[in-house]
């Protein structure tokens, strides 16, 4: 297969998609960028000596020559664009989050069967070594039970960080912590355990004057039976991600970099001095591949080449906004929320207060 071309909208956290596409050079050519700001897009298309620079979205998706559009614009218009990318006759790739309710992933579901193309959401923490090894451990069987997970994503956002206009706005960034900032967190349980069938929540807002929640504490139980706890603040000033998993075997840590914490170095302590010996052979034909955006689109490109399953599909996407909309209902109702979420639930049409303003707070 020869490289995909791509075009990159949205030069904030696009820039580091690009340099992700950078370090794949054989696989991949950033062709065109596209950004509402003029200015911005063409600092960003003469640094990265980009030739084609684009303002108006419909039009850069009719380029020709383009393979794949990557969506790297706020969250409320992630949906509308995947969907009109998808029209156009190319692959997708997508910040979180993929849409705003399950209702519109469902959507974008049957769209991507009907069009021949794919569309990937981002999750790229998903690719760290340290959670690699993790999930290595458990496909050689040496996870048999799992008791407890916990995870925290403490970190600090301040008033500067709300300047951007979008932000803190249920219509515009359509969630706080858990959907902007925790997402990725939150992924890496459905990702190494799967389903969960109930969920109990708590969110306020505390931290800064903003519409939506930036504290949480929730309690979880998965559908194997274990459980797990999950805890989000903008107010940490000590930021810290951490997972910690206890199966029957062992038990995995995470170090607590906020940003790269599904890097190494991961602990695992086995129950037994068997199982620290059997940990320890097991990780010596552990085959890393690259981390971060950079493994999410390598993985990307050979799934396409093998025709192969996406490294993160859709239907993972709505796992994770499946949790989300939980979060949010049982806070709301102060109720437990049964898993999973289908087109008779309230929220299946989205989360939104604007959308439940008769559910009381």
């Amino acid at each position: 297969m020869t490289k995909l071309h791509v075009g990159v909208v949205g030069v904030g956290i696009g820039r580091q998609h690009i340099d992700a596409y950078h370090a794949l050079s054989d696989q991949f050519e950033v062709v065109a960028v596209c950004d509402l700001d003029e200015a911005k897009g063409k600092e960003t298309a003469e640094h990265y000596q980009i030739s084609r620079l684009f303002s108006d979205f419909t039009e850069f998706c009719h380029c020709d020559d383009l393979d794949v559009i990557d969506l790297c614009t706020p969250s409320y218009l992630h949906f509308s664009q995947t969907k009109e990318a998808l029209a156009a006759g190319k692959h997708v790739i997508c910040e979180k989050p993929i849409a705003g309710s399950l209702q519109a992933v469902d959507e974008l579901i049957a769209l991507e069967r009907e069009s021949g193309k794919r569309v990937m959401p981002i999750y790229q923490y998903r690719f760290g070594h340290g959670v690699q090894k993790l999930q290595f451990l458990r496909e050689q069987g040496l996870a048999e039970k799992t008791y407890l997970t916990t995870i925290e994503t403490l970190w600090r956002r301040r008033a500067p960080y709300y300047s951007v206009p979008w932000r803190g706005k249920w219509d515009t960034e359509m969630g706080g912590a858990l959907l902007t900032l925790a997402i990725h967190a939150h992924d890496i349980l459905t990702y190494v355990l799967g389903p969960i069938k109930r969920v109990f929540a708590r969110t306020t807002t505390r931290v800064n004057p903003i519409e939506t929640e930036d504290c949480v504490s929730a309690s979880l139980e998965m559908a194997d039976g274990s459980l797990a706890s999950l805890s989000v603040t903008t107010g940490s000033s000590q930021e810290i991600s951490r997972h910690r998993f206890c199966f029957s075997g062992f038990s995995a840590e995470s170090h607590t970099a906020p940003y790269r914490n599904t890097s190494e170095p991961w602990i695992f302590t086995g129950d037994t001095p068997e199982m620290v010996e059997k940990i320890d052979e097991t990780l010596k034909d552990f085959a890393p591949l690259p981390e971060g955006f950079t493994g999410q689109f390598f993985r990307f490109y050979e799934a396409l080449r093998h025709d192969a399953a996406s490294p993160v599909t859709l239907h993972d996407a709505r796992m994770s906004l499946e949790l989300i909309t939980a979060l949010y209902s049982s806070s709301r109702t102060n109720q437990p929320v049964e898993l999973p979420i289908g087109p008779n639930h309230p929220m299946y049409g989205g989360w939104l207060p604007s959308q439940h303003a008769a559910v009381s707070p």
